[in-house]
């Protein structure tokens, strides 16, 4: 897709990512990784008695980290783009527990692109990672990203 064609589809959406399970070996793997050991993430059956969660659920974090994924599924490729680069994030909301075993996908809209400079476009998505089965999504975010041409 060129950056013209790109540039006319501001304010819609512009793709939408394959369902992805989140396993309970992802969620143990993203705790040894992180540090983040909780029992709310790592201990099925404590999770289960003592958390309103009803069992295991994935770090935010986790969640948040799956829009690479999810971004290079739902994304239009851009001619010439030679490498894109995480710029930030912002408005970042976790609005639901995922469940271990749950099926997230991401939703992207095209809120803003900005000609930087010849060789790079800042682009700004709104993101909404969605839980298969629930009307609430799992996160919302605008995620910045910096397309490199060339």
């Amino acid at each position: 897709m060129t950056i013209d064609e790109l540039e006319g589809l501001t304010g819609r959406e512009i793709g939408v990512s394959g369902w992805r399970t989140v396993s309970q070996a992802d969620i143990d793997a993203f705790a040894a990784t992180t540090g983040d050991d909780q029992f709310i993430h790592v201990d099925p059956a404590r999770a289960a008695a003592e958390s309103p969660f009803g069992g295991t659920i994935a770090h935010g974090f986790l969640t948040l980290s799956l829009l690479s994924i999810f971004g290079r599924e739902a994304i239009p490729p851009i001619d010439g783009r030679r490498m894109g680069v995480n710029y930030g994030l912002e408005r970042v909301r976790f609005l639901s527990p995922v469940r271990s075993g749950a099926r997230l996908r991401g939703r992207f809209h095209l809120a803003g692109l900005e000609r930087r400079t010849p060789g790079e476009i800042r682009l700004r998505y709104r993101v909404t990672v969605e839980i298969d089965g629930t009307q609430k999504p799992a996160l919302s975010a605008e995620w910045l990203v910096l397309a490199v041409l060339g």
